[in-house]
């Protein structure tokens, strides 16, 4: 959990700042929904301060919420109690040290999280043994491939300093490529803009 002392720190200022584009965010929420049922287990990794879990929580069964930070989850059992939703189990892990049977989950969640893991590839793998067949993993994920950009010279600074999360660079096709070659196919893909968080949902086969 190397990162934790970074989101704990960011916890309280990200429970505040508001959604940079309420409309794409609320339109990814109806997509999701569109694949749940009230018999699923979700699971959701990163969740951060619990927002989308508590959105999520009357459409299923039960959401196993997981963060690295303690502050953000702090934040999100309060959210959830204020919400009157009780079927949010939220524990401190990160998804490469988390810990469930193959098959556990219908749905896995990771939005705005797999740019900033340290092998994007290996954590896809453990979502696709984590879901039951025909289950669904749903991403949204910043992507910043090939080209200049003045945050592939200012973040890995930021980082070698103690100051930045690790944050990974690459392509949306290149994150297909990798939720691909790990078994997925991809049943709904949606970017709102140009630069902007790429939306997939992305299925594992029956």
């Amino acid at each position: 959990m190397a990162a934790s002392w970074f989101w704990d720190r960011m916890a309280k200022r990200y429970s505040r700042s508001p959604v940079a584009n309420e409309e794409a965010y609320q339109k990814k929420l109806e997509v999701t929904r569109s694949y749940l049922r009230p018999d699923m287990d979700v699971l959701e990794f990163a969740c951060g301060t619990g927002s989308t879990a508590v959105a999520h929580a009357p459409y299923v069964k039960s959401i196993t919420a997981i963060d690295i930070s303690k502050n953000m989850l702090q934040i999100a059992r309060s959210k959830a109690e204020a919400a009157h939703v009780t079927n949010i189990d939220f524990k401190l892990s990160g998804i490469e040290e988390f810990e469930a049977g193959s098959q556990s989950f219908d749905v896995v969640m990771g939005h705005s999280i797999l740019h900033l893991l340290e092998d994007r590839d290996m954590v896809i793998a453990k979502v696709h043994d984590l879901l039951k067949p025909d289950g669904v993993f749903v991403s949204s994920t910043t992507c910043v491939g090939g080209g200049f950009n003045i945050f592939k010279l200012v973040l890995p600074i930021g980082h070698f300093f103690g100051l930045l999360p690790l944050v990974r660079f690459f392509s949306v096709r290149e994150l297909k490529q990798s939720i691909e070659a790990c078994g997925f196919e991809i049943d709904h893909q949606w970017q709102p803009a140009s630069g902007s968080a790429v939306f997939i949902v992305a299925k594992k086969p029956a």
